[in-house]
């Protein structure tokens, strides 16, 4: 992988893979701080459906569906822009109610920043990281909703390692998160993840990938739950920087998910033929 890595000039790169049944893992740069960008919806996500658990919110509650937010440095309003968000449908319906479910589909599935935000003012960013903290996510920190131009600049922002975000997503599918229910219904949210042009690009055809992608200038991350056929899933982070083309860290991130891929299946193979020796000897 660092032979990969090292032919796309600049790269900065956090890896993190886990089998999910032995908790076998490998990690490169996985304790690195990244920016989060989009990935930092996952733990938000997270949070919400512990409220739903605890019985303080109902995913089919409707709240008003505002564009206007406070930066956390001094209060100064904001809005979002429709042209930098990759659901730019939603703002068609500002001003009408929309319910917590709908918000959160469209967080992780078209990773609707004005969802975000909404979602983020009624949660709490505090809220958030420290149930991602008590999850094992360590180096996870959501300070703030999506484009608050002031905390970017005082450089305060949401951040990520690959191990931190590993580990929430581990925590996921073994169900540590929520209830049996819940856990079951976030795996479907990111398994309708539209955007899968990284880690998914890498896998064989038709492998079910339940991630969370996220960009923004010369970063691009994708953090997943890989599910191979007949054999025990295992979780993939894998986070880049300093990388100025999109394309050009997609084709990294396919490219070490098909190096993860095949010593994996490598290593299964291994093992069965290890666990189910020849009959004729």
């Amino acid at each position: 992988m660092a032979d990969r890595i090292a032919t796309t000039r600049g790269a900065v790169v956090g890896l993190y893979f886990e089998e999910i049944a032995t908790g076998r893992s490998l990690g490169i740069g996985d304790t690195v701080s990244f920016h989060a960008a989009s990935t930092m919806k996952v733990p938000v996500m997270f949070e919400l459906f512990r409220r739903v658990d605890e019985g303080t919110l109902d995913l089919d509650d409707r709240i008003p569906l505002a564009n206007a937010f406070k930066s956390i440095v001094d209060g100064s309003p904001f809005v979002l822009d429709p042209s930098d968000d990759s659901d730019d449908a939603l703002y068609d319906r500002i001003g009408a109610p929309i319910s917590y479910r709908e918000l959160d589909e469209r967080m992780i599935v078209r990773s609707s920043n004005l969802a975000t935000n909404v979602l983020i003012d009624r949660l709490d960013p505090t809220r958030v990281t420290s149930f991602a903290r008590r999850l094992g996510g360590e180096g996870v920190l959501v300070r703030r909703g999506v484009e608050d131009g002031v905390a970017f600049r005082a450089g305060l922002n949401n951040v990520t390692t690959a191990r931190g975000l590993g580990k929430l997503l581990g925590a996921l599918e073994r169900g540590q998160v929520a209830s049996a229910w819940a856990t079951q219904a976030m795996r479907e949210i990111l398994l309708r993840q539209e955007f899968n042009e990284e880690i998914p690009a890498g896998l064989p055809p038709g492998t079910r990938v339940a991630h969370k992608t996220g960009w923004i200038t010369a970063t691009t991350h994708d953090a997943a739950i890989v599910y191979p056929p007949g054999r025990s899933p295992f979780v993939l982070v894998i986070l880049t920087r300093e990388i100025p083309q999109r394309a050009d860290a997609q084709r990294l991130m396919a490219d070490l998910a098909r190096i993860v891929w095949d010593d994996y299946a490598a290593r299964s193979a291994g093992a069965a033929a290890v666990a189910t020796p020849d009959a004729s000897r």
